[in-house]
């Protein structure tokens, strides 16, 4: 047989079989999605939510919004390292969304409205946490607190 005669058959089979896979099963894009990737803490994305990524990426890590954060970087014990070093993390790659919801814990929604105040990119910080941590419920919350640092943590509205 023709090597490029097989080749092209090989290639109308596998095309033909696509096609009647795709006829005989129902859009399942997003539950084969989740299937995928809820193991790996990744939570598909709305259209809204992916058009906000632009608000969310405009961080120039000026390092305004860590200013009077000493206190509580200290008492994380090392799990928050700041607005700046969280807003890079949660908005430059994928995250841990987990991961971020747990030091978002240790700043309360009202700090993250006066550091929108002074940011001069205007990243808006309370969207941000929030979306962090609407994905983290989506894939089973975020880290639990060790016990020593329960009572250190700043409660959220």
């Amino acid at each position: 047989m023709n090597p490029r005669f097989k080749a092209n058959l090989l290639l109308v089979w596998a095309f033909l079989r696509l096609l009647v896979r795709r006829l005989l099963r129902a859009n399942q894009g997003l539950e084969l999605f989740r299937a995928n990737y809820d193991a790996d803490g990744l939570p598909p994305v709305t259209g809204p939510e992916r058009s906000g990524f632009a608000a969310f990426s405009g961080c120039i890590a000026c390092g305004h919004c860590d200013r009077g954060e000493a206190s509580r970087i200290e008492n994380s014990g090392g799990a928050y390292r700041g607005v700046m070093a969280l807003v890079l993390a949660a908005s430059r790659s994928i995250p841990d969304f987990r991961a971020a919801a747990y030091s978002f814990h240790f700043v309360p929604d009202t700090v993250l409205a006066e550091k929108e105040q002074i940011c001069p990119s205007q990243v808006p910080f309370r969207a941000l946490a929030k979306f962090v941590r609407d994905k983290a419920n989506e894939v089973g919350g975020p880290l639990p607190l060790p016990e020593r640092l329960v009572s250190l943590r700043p409660r959220t509205p």
